[in-house]
Parts: C-alpha cells; structure tokens; sequence
C-alpha cells in the first residue's frame, strides 16, 4: 500500500506521516528514508526535531538524499513500512545534482518509487504542497515546482491513497485514513 502525504510547511504532516507507518507497520520493520542533506544550521535543526518526533517509535532511519533505485532490498528487509521523508527535498537533490536534467530528475524519482513499492509492505510518502503560493518564480524555482507538481500526478495515480494535511487534520483525496 502506498500512501503520499501532502502538507504546506508546518501543517503537520510530518507529524501525521509517522504516525500512520507506525499504525500501518504494527510489529513489521519501520524505515525512515531520510533524503534532506545537511548544508547548514537550519538543516540540522530541522533534522534534529524530525529525529526527536520520532524518538520512541523504532523506526531505523537510512540517509539516502539521491537515488533511491540503488538502496538494497536487504537494506529495507521486504515487507517492511517505509517512511520517505520528503519527495521535496529528493526533488531537489535529484534535479540539481551534476549533470541533471528535468527529464532525468523526474525518471530516477519514478524508479526509485517503484523500486520502494515493489520491496515494502507499506510505503508513506511525505511531500510539500505546491504550486498555490503565487507565479513567476526567478531562477529555477519553476523547474522545481514543475517536477513536484509532475511528480505528485504521477505517485497520486499510482498510490492507494492521497492525502493533504491541513492544521493536523488529514484530509483523503483518495482511499481512507487508517488511523
């Protein structure tokens, strides 16, 4: 089962994510794929109130900021409940990265979902909210937003359900809240 979360900055759905892999992994493995890399003092403190929401909960966290294809199924034991924390960030790593395209970004995001589909029992899939917050963004901030907006399309179609988090509250697109 596959479960994309959206939610604006700081509406809960972080929070909301992990709650709903630790109901959906019941005494399967919990993974934390963590894809934020670490460029300042801001990162490390985001990371670290991620770690601390998520203190108690078991899950075993793999830093993986690109290329989710090439994680090993023995890394993520199959059958397990994985938590990919966020598309926004792996977004980002993937079409900034060297040599990167849009097109490439978008095909290596694509693979490595499926890939965590095809070697998990659950996967929760968290990711920003998107193209409401205005126009005419400078730079690349619009070929960012574009692939979010594609990739959200594409995971939404292919998952079982989609939900957007607004104040703490889950609101479902599609399927049904199993909490």
């Amino acid at each position: 089962m596959t479960t994309l979360v959206i939610g604006g900055s700081g509406s809960g759905k972080s929070e909301y994510a992990e709650r709903l892999a630790v109901r959906l992994a019941k005494e399967a493995p919990r993974y934390y794929l963590a894809t934020m890399q670490v460029w300042d003092d801001e990162c490390r403190a985001r990371i670290e109130k991620h770690r601390k929401q998520r203190a108690g909960r078991r899950f075993v966290t793999v830093e993986c900021p690109r290329d989710l294809g090439k994680i090993e199924a023995a890394t993520l034991d199959d059958g397990g409940t994985i938590l990919l924390e966020d598309l926004g960030n792996l977004a980002a790593n993937e079409l900034y990265a060297p040599g990167a395209d849009l097109v490439a970004a978008e095909a290596a995001i694509l693979a490595g979902v499926e890939h965590l589909t095809a070697v998990s029992g659950h996967l929760v899939i968290v990711s920003n909210e998107v193209c409401t917050g205005g126009a005419n963004y400078a730079g690349d901030t619009d070929l960012y937003l574009r692939l979010l907006g594609r990739l959200h399309q594409r995971i939404a179609q292919q998952a079982d359900a989609v939900c957007e988090v607004v104040g703490g509250l889950p609101y479902y697109y599609k399927g049904r809240n199993p909490i």
